[in-house]
């Protein structure tokens, strides 16, 4: 266990030699060596206690707050200098560093002795990232996928082995860890290590393989590792936008001393020159950004339209959107789709069918094709694990792979299922994939069993997989491009809606395809069943990869880290999160827009005053009062108009009239258009949203069908034109219908008697039958405000100078507004990021017992600094209350599981036994407490209505008893509905729990606790559901 001192000696930089470059030392806010004489100037619970109460302390009031928060985001947003450096085609070379720091202009190549030679000429990006790690200057290399960041990495860790110099080499997960260490030992030999949770192999090696979440941990406890690492390598750094882990990346690089230097892979993200400012200012160093789009293999993509006979090239290999070959698929698309609707028109369940049975053919064909014109292997993305294992069956009558190939298939096969015991060999999911592998065909997907996956991967690198169906996680994972990628639908659910890809998603599938070295040109084909207009499809193609956006947010787990280390200032990680630093880079622009509009309301008060007082003399009554009230009438008649409008295009009342030729407007003041039809929304969610649910389909003044929500529109008119009947059908919109609807529309809105008056509306109460009371207050809401226009005393100044006051009027109240606006954003913005949650948050650890009125971590805490693996807040209370008291170890692990299971059930029975339904009972009681306590002080995010539910998941509480009684898995699977590898990943993710808790356990002097989680752990760890990495 790391002693007092360790715990700091993290942040303590090593004493650069005398020929190193001068770094700037950690700031000492950042953390102070625990005082070892009893002298000190500042007791250890004040030096402990959170930035906001030391203000409570001093009676600083909100405006000091405010100034301090200010300075602040002036310190971490200081100067800084950009420099760019020649670095031919394909390849942009920038650094960001310290305004004061002593730096070479010059850039030189490195010349010296290189710490790894390749067979091969590195691409000028990769020999810029050797001249800078051979400066020992952190860097940043983004570059698409296949481009060859690996190379740097290698050189990184050659170089520091070179030097004697300790490299950590970190991955976003664990089996990506495990991969990257046989790959480094096989570079490298002995001197390379592996640190997971439960393996320590040569952990003195001076290159350590593991998890960012380890690396976290080793931190917080003050490791040796730590202390003397010079270089670390973070591998995949986009995955800092991972909603649930990305904060694990902030804060590991938050917390690295500033001696240490960094080496970020990524893919191609927009803000990179972003990210690399942020890690100059909290790390005081330069960072260089290596940015290339280069693709060592340039990609087509192809469209294939439904039912269609062939494909379109849509994007070729120089990244032109080719709009008329798009045009045309889509023209085909929208004519098989509108023949097919025919067909099973009036028939639901026939049209399902017919759907279903039309996609399969269409998948059919793009595989043959594939496979005939020798464009395998191809990897197939689909966006759910059912649908992954549909795909798959489409092909169950083909084969893919000659005689000798199926042969070395069967071998892969058994070597790999000889590690298992014959009963877990005849799973359902193994016989059903051995079934795929021998004719050619893989999937990969969550629900696999881990070791179906390796040996899907292990093959697809093999050549021997020649239709890979997988889901959106392939593409995250280990890097295995294919010849061809194909996407069965552009559309994805979300959880929230049903929406077209964005182009970050779109581009990291996409960027599967070509393998280099192997392939002249990569091949991307859609697969398109719905219409994606033009604009989208284009922004989908060629739009900007996802930005990388910091996920930061405040855990428990991490508070109270923070605060067990004395002299931590738990705002000290808010200050520096990649989150804040965003924030105040906004506030900037923000300042520099407050003082441009500050300038031009000063000049638009003083016209407007200098202008009202003039008029008011001449007219003899108070122009800027009648103004006051003539903007404010103006404003009330804007509100009851559109409260009008949101009336009558409820479906009740429109619907009836949304035959086609009506005319109807689609803003304001006009945009008028002719209805062609008007259509529910096949997603529907339900009654709830039937409101939103209707889409019209018009042609506008230009000719453009447009589809626009019925309750979008401004006017219902009563005029109603004679369309052609071609325009019904999509495959009938020709140019010449298209220009006899649009010369229709003009010849009505030119028509004398309506240029003059208007178009004449729907009326509501009389043709729409609009009869409600609603209604009613709305028409005299209407009515006060016309009135009180007309009764202004400003209708008796001629129109031109009544124009023209209430224009300078209206200029000056918009722009005090947006100034007042911008004042709010800079004062938000100033603000340390989640100080109100840090706050409630603190107040929830001293009312359960965590932390005391001092902020000093108790027990309790120091249990949960111990726990990552589930709700540290909850499991330690379960502890605390003696849940687990007197039971087994299976059963403490089947009621822990409960904290582990993220996949939704409706399969949620009680228990059997009756010890563990009282326990699961009282641990519902618990979580509610929890909750409440929680919600009481303003916790953001707690619902105590539902945290008990989407806390505690009991549905694998049967299958874990059975497995650590030493039931087979096959019996187990038999009565649980989840996937195999689900199932598998949830009691991984419990022994890693069980792990954790056993340390606790031993902190706290828990000795019984102990001995059951390692007897537990023991149990669990058997069978398949442990199996070695192949």
């Amino acid at each position: 266990m790391a002693t007092e001192d360790d715990l700091f000696d993290v942040f303590d930089g090593e004493v650069p030699d005398e020929d190193e470059e001068p770094t700037m030392e950690v700031e000492t806010k950042a953390a102070r060596p625990r005082s070892t004489s009893n002298d000190s100037d500042e007791p250890p619970a004040k030096a402990a206690r959170s930035e906001e109460e030391g203000k409570q302390e001093s009676g600083q009031s909100p405006e000091e707050q405010d100034e301090q928060d200010a300075g602040r985001a002036e310190e971490l947003t200081s100067e800084v200098t950009h420099e760019s450096y020649p670095s031919g085609d394909n390849c942009l070379h920038e650094c960001i560093l310290p305004a004061n720091w002593a730096k070479d202009k010059r850039l030189p190549k490195y010349e010296g002795e290189p710490a790894k030679t390749y067979p091969y000429t590195l691409d000028r990006f990769q020999s810029e990232a050797v001249s800078c790690l051979e400066r020992s200057e952190s860097v940043l290399v983004s570059a698409h996928t296949s481009a060859g960041k690996t190379t740097v990495a290698e050189y990184a860790i050659a170089m520091s082995m070179r030097d004697n110099q300790r490299v950590i080499y970190t991955s976003p997960i664990k089996a990506l860890s495990n991969q990257k260490y046989r790959d480094l030992a096989d570079e490298f030999g002995s001197d390379v290590g592996l640190m997971t949770g439960d393996v320590s192999i040569n952990p003195n090696a001076s290159c350590m393989i593991m998890t960012t979440e380890i690396l976290r941990s080793m931190l917080y406890r003050g490791s040796d590792v730590c202390r003397e690492v010079k270089w670390v390598i973070f591998d995949e750094v986009h995955y800092m936008r991972d909603r649930d882990r990305g904060v694990v990346w902030e804060e590991t690089m938050i917390l690295l001393p500033d001696t240490v230097r960094f080496v970020f892979l990524s893919a191609t993200i927009p803000n990179a020159r972003e990210f690399a400012e942020w890690i100059c200012r909290i790390k005081h160093q330069p960072c260089h950004l290596i940015y290339t789009d280069y693709r060592p293999v340039p990609l087509q993509h192809y469209v294939y339209p439904s039912m269609g006979d062939g494909v379109y090239l849509t994007i070729d290999e120089k990244g032109k959107f080719r709009e008329d070959n798009y045009g045309k698929a889509i023209e085909v698309l929208e004519k098989n789709t509108e023949q097919a609707s025919q067909s099973t028109k009036g028939l639901k369940s026939n049209k399902k069918k017919q759907q279903q049975h039309t996609k399969n053919s269409d998948l059919l064909k793009v595989v043959r094709m594939c496979s005939d014109r020798a464009y395998m292997p191809v990897i197939v993305f689909a966006f759910s694990k059912k649908e992954c294992e549909q795909n798959a069956l489409v092909l169950r009558n083909i084969d893919l792979v000659t005689q000798d190939e199926k042969a070395l298939i069967g071998d892969v096969f058994e070597n790999a299922m000889a590690t298992l015991s014959p009963e877990d060999r005849e799973l359902q999911q193994i016989q059903s994939m051995l079934g795929f592998l021998s004719r050619g065909i893989g999937i990969h997907h969550g629900g696999l069993l881990p070791i179906l996956k390796e040996i899907v991967e292990i093959l697809f690198q093999e050549n021997l997989i020649k239709v890979l169906f997988c889901t959106e996680t392939f593409a995250m994972g280990v890097n295995m491009p294919a010849k061809t990628v194909v996407f069965t639908s552009v559309q994805k659910w979300d959880g929230i809606e049903r929406r077209t890809l964005n182009s970050g998603e779109y581009i990291q599938m996409a960027g599967r395809a070509g393998r280099r070295g192997k392939d002249d040109k990569g091949l991307v084909i859609i697969m398109l069943t719905d219409k994606v207009e033009p604009n989208t499809a284009k922004e989908m193609f060629l739009g900007d990869a996802s930005r990388l956006d910091s996920q930061f947010y405040l855990g428990y787990n991490m508070l109270l880290n923070m605060l067990r280390l004395e002299g931590v200032d738990p705002n000290y990680l808010l200050e520096r999160s990649f989150s804040q630093f965003q924030k105040d880079k906004g506030c900037i622009a923000a300042k520099e827009k407050n003082a441009e509009l500050s300038h031009k309301l000063e000049d638009a008060t003083e016209e407007l005053n200098k202008v009202t007082s003039e008029a008011s003399k001449k007219m003899n009554f108070d122009v800027k009062m009648a103004l006051t009230d003539a903007f404010q009438a103006d404003q009330d008649l804007d509100n009851a108009m559109e409260e009008r409008r949101k009336i009558i295009t409820l479906p009740k009342y429109a619907i009836p009239f949304m035959n086609p030729g009506r005319l109807i407007s689609l803003a304001k003041d006009g945009d008028w258009a002719m209805v062609i039809k008007c259509d529910k929304l096949a997603d529907d969610k339900g009654a709830a949203d039937i409101e939103n649910s209707y889409v019209v389909d018009c042609i506008d003044e230009e000719g453009v069908v447009r589809s626009v929500p019925l309750r979008s529109l401004h006017k219902i008119s009563r005029i109603r034109g004679q369309l052609p009947q071609a325009v019904q059908e999509p495959h009938n919109r020709t140019e010449a219908v298209k220009t006899q609807c649009k010369n229709m529309l003009k010849a009505i809105l030119n028509h004398d008697n309506f240029k003059a008056h208007g178009l004449p509306e729907l009326d509501p109460i009389n043709e729409m039958k609009i009869d409600s009371e609603e209604f009613g207050e709305v028409a005299k809401k209407i009515k006060n405000a016309e009135n009180a226009k007309l009764s202004n005393r400003l209708m008796t100044v001629p129109e031109a100078e009544r124009s023209q006051l209430m224009d300078l009027f209206t200029k000056r109240v918009h722009l005090h507004e947006e100034q007042t606006k911008c004042a709010d954003i800079i004062k938000n913005q100033n603000a340390v990021i989640l100080r109100d949650e840090l706050r409630s948050m603190k107040r929830v650890l001293r009312r359960l017992g965590f932390i005391d009125r001092n902020n000093v971590v108790l027990e309790k805490g120091k249990l949960a600094c111990e726990i990552s693996s589930c709700d540290e807040i909850l499991i330690t209370e379960l502890v605390f209350n003696n849940v687990f008291e007197g039971m087994s170890p299976e059963h403490i692990a089947a009621l822990c599981s409960c904290l582990i299971l993220d996949e939704k059930s409706e399969d949620a029975t009680t228990p059997d036994n009756a010890d563990l339904a009282k326990a699961l009972d009282k641990m519902k009681v618990i979580a509610q407490d929890v909750a409440t306590v929680m919600a009481e002080c303003k916790v953001a995010g707690v619902d105590t209505s539902t945290y008990v539910e989407d806390h505690i998941r009991p549905q694998l509480v049967p299958a874990v008893v059975a497995w650590m009684e030493g039931k087979p898995f096959k019996d187990i699977m038999q009565t649980c509905e989840m996937y195999e590898g689900s199932v598998v990943r949830v009691m991984r993710r419990l022994e890693e729990l069980l792990r954790e808790l056993g340390m606790a356990a031993k902190l706290i002097g828990h000795k019984e606790l102990e001995e059951k989680m390692v007897e537990g752990r023991t149990k669990l760890r058997r069978g398949i559901v442990f199996s070695a990495s192949l």
